[in-house]
C-alpha cells in the first residue's frame, strides 16, 4: 500500500521541536509520507531561538517544484514562510491550484517570543487556505483586536474567516478557561467550541506547528474539515500529555510525537 504524501513548507528548527522536524514527525506518526521545503534556518532549542536565516524565494520555488514534479501531494501545511517575498512564491503556487488542501499555520512569534514573521506575508497566504490555524497572539495580530478570552476568539475565528479562508481554528490552549483547552473553529456558517482537558506541562514547543501538520494529514486522508480538526485535537492532547514528565532541554521543550510515553 502506497501511502499519502503531505507536503510541509516551513522553517527548520535545529532543536527539532517545532518547524519541519516537528511536521515530518507528525506526518510519519499519523502513517503519512512527508516531504518538505525549507523557508528558513534557525539556531533554537528549548531555551528559544538564537538566530534565523531566511531562504532565497528561487531556493524555496526550486524545492516546491522538486517536490510537487515528483510526488503526488495530498495536502499541504505551511508554517513560518521566512519573508514576504517567499510568501509571495508559495501564494502564486496556492493561486495556481497547485497546493491543495492548504493549511495555514500562520507562525509569527516563537514560544519563546522571537518574531518569525511579518502579519503582511501571512496575509498573502488567508486567501488560499482551506484552514488557517492561528492561535491567540497570530489572531490578535491579524485582527489587529485583543484575543483574550473565547469571546473574543470567536470574534477573530470570525473574522478572519471572512478575510479569506475557508475554515478559521483559533486555538487557545492558554487561555483560562476552567482547566480547559478551548479552540474555535468557524467556517461553512457555524461556529464551535472544542474542548479538551487542559495537560499541565512545560513540554509545548511546536503544539501549532503539530496541530496544522494533523489536520493536513487527516484532510488528505478524506476528512472533512471539521473531523480533521477534530482528529488533530485530541492528537495533540495526547502529545502533551506524554511529554509531560519528559526532561529535555530546560525551556519549552517538544511534544511526544509518537506516543512513547502513552
Amino acid at each position: 500500500m502506497t501511502p499519502t504524501t503531505v507536503l510541509t513548507i516551513a522553517g527548520s528548527d535545529s532543536g527539532a521541536g517545532a518547524g519541519i522536524q516537528a511536521d515530518l514527525k507528525v506526518f510519519a506518526a499519523l502513517g503519512a509520507y512527508g516531504t518538505s521545503v525549507i523557508t528558513a534556518i534557525t539556531a533554537q532549542n528549548t531555551r528559544g531561538v538564537d538566530a534565523v536565516l531566511p531562504l532565497p524565494p528561487g531556493t524555496v520555488a526550486d524545492q516546491l517544484d522538486s517536490v510537487l514534479v515528483d510526488f503526488t501531494v495530498r495536502a499541504v501545511k505551511t508554517g513560518m514562510l521566512g519573508s514576504p517575498a517567499v510568501a509571495d512564491t508559495v501564494a502564486e503556487a496556492a493561486k495556481a491550484g497547485r497546493l491543495p488542501h492548504l493549511v495555514v499555520d500562520p507562525v509569527l512569534v516563537a514560544t519563546s517570543g522571537h518574531a518569525l514573521g511579518v502579519v503582511a506575508a501571512v496575509e498573502r497566504l488567508l486567501p488560499y487556505a482551506e484552514v488557517a490555524t492561528p492561535n491567540r497572539a497570530e489572531a490578535a495580530a491579524l485582527t489587529g483586536r485583543p484575543v483574550t478570552t473565547v469571546e473574543e476568539m470567536v470574534g477573530a475565528a470570525r473574522a478572519l474567516a471572512a478575510a479569506g479562508p475557508a475554515w478559521v481554528v483559533v486555538t487557545g490552549g492558554d487561555v483560562d478557561a476552567d482547566g480547559e483547552a478551548v479552540d474555535v473553529l468557524c467556517g461553512g456558517g457555524t461556529t464551535t467550541l472544542l474542548r479538551a482537558p487542559r495537560v499541565a506541562t512545560r513540554h509545548q514547543h511546536g503544539t501549532g506547528c503539530s496541530f496544522s501538520a494533523a489536520v493536513a494529514v487527516r484532510l488528505a486522508a478524506g476528512d472533512p474539515v471539521p473531523a480533521a480538526v477534530a482528529a488533530a485535537k485530541e492528537y495533540v492532547t495526547r502529545a502533551l500529555t506524554g511529554a509531560r514528565d519528559w526532561e529535555l532541554g530546560a525551556g519549552h521543550g517538544p511534544l511526544d510525537h509518537f506516543g512513547w510515553s502513552c
